[in-house]
């Protein structure tokens, strides 16, 4: 369910406020047996205050565009590790998912590497496992992340059934060349340039603790 505008009564107040005292100033002229110079200057002068305010609320439908509207993501919260991983490698994943669910719009997140799932957290999709699509497949040869700004709009998005079934935005950043974080937004068009470069730099830490603990597990 779409959360109301909380800047509408903000964004409609100069049009009811100019609206009324234009209609106060016609009510007075009509009620007025004769018009003195002063009342006439009165008059003027509330015209021009009340186009004044019209049109600082037309500019303000321009220069105030609504917020995206928020959806409540279905599904239970919660926090999978993938049994076994090394205690550097947990505390990592929590620390970057912990950032990336309070201070971006994400609500629900997964990290995929080397065809495993080694987190996912948030609001948890249904489909516990990730077969990686088209979408993916093209994250991991390009080395470039995709954002789909508004997720029902995309054809692909039949693949990110792993994620909960209303997410309304999704980015899918590069883990180096083995994986690849998934972020699920509870709004379209919400992430910010700032917020896809902050991801980037996550990512690229997640990629060099990951890359040493497989480089480790393979000199095993």
């Amino acid at each position: 369910m779409a959360k109301p505008d909380q800047n509408y009564v903000l964004r409609q107040l100069p049009f009811v406020v100019g609206g009324l005292a234009g209609f106060l100033l016609l009510v007075n002229r009509l009620l007025s047996p004769e018009l003195t110079d002063s009342q006439a200057r009165s008059d003027a002068l509330g015209v021009i205050v009340s186009a004044v305010l019209i049109l600082t609320g037309l500019l303000w439908q321009q220069v105030q565009p609504r917020s995206p509207d928020a959806v409540v993501l279905t599904g239970e919260q919660g926090f999978e590790l993938l049994p076994g991983l090394p205690d550097e490698v947990k505390t990592e994943l929590a620390w970057a998912s912990h950032l990336l669910l309070t201070n971006t719009v994400t609500r629900s997140l997964v990290v995929w590497y080397q065809g495993k799932i080694l987190l996912r957290r948030g609001v948890l999709g249904i489909n516990p496992e990730v077969k990686p699509g088209a979408i993916l497949k093209r994250v991991l040869e390009k080395q470039k992340p995709i954002y789909l700004v508004d997720l029902k709009i995309y054809p692909g998005r039949i693949e990110f059934d792993y994620l909960p079934e209303n997410t309304q935005g999704v980015i899918c950043q590069p883990i180096g060349n083995q994986g690849v974080l998934i972020l699920a937004a509870n709004a379209p068009r919400s992430y910010t340039k700032q917020d896809e470069n902050w991801i980037e730099g996550i990512a690229d830490k997640l990629a060099n603790t990951l890359s040493r603990f497989s480089d480790d597990a393979s000199s095993c």
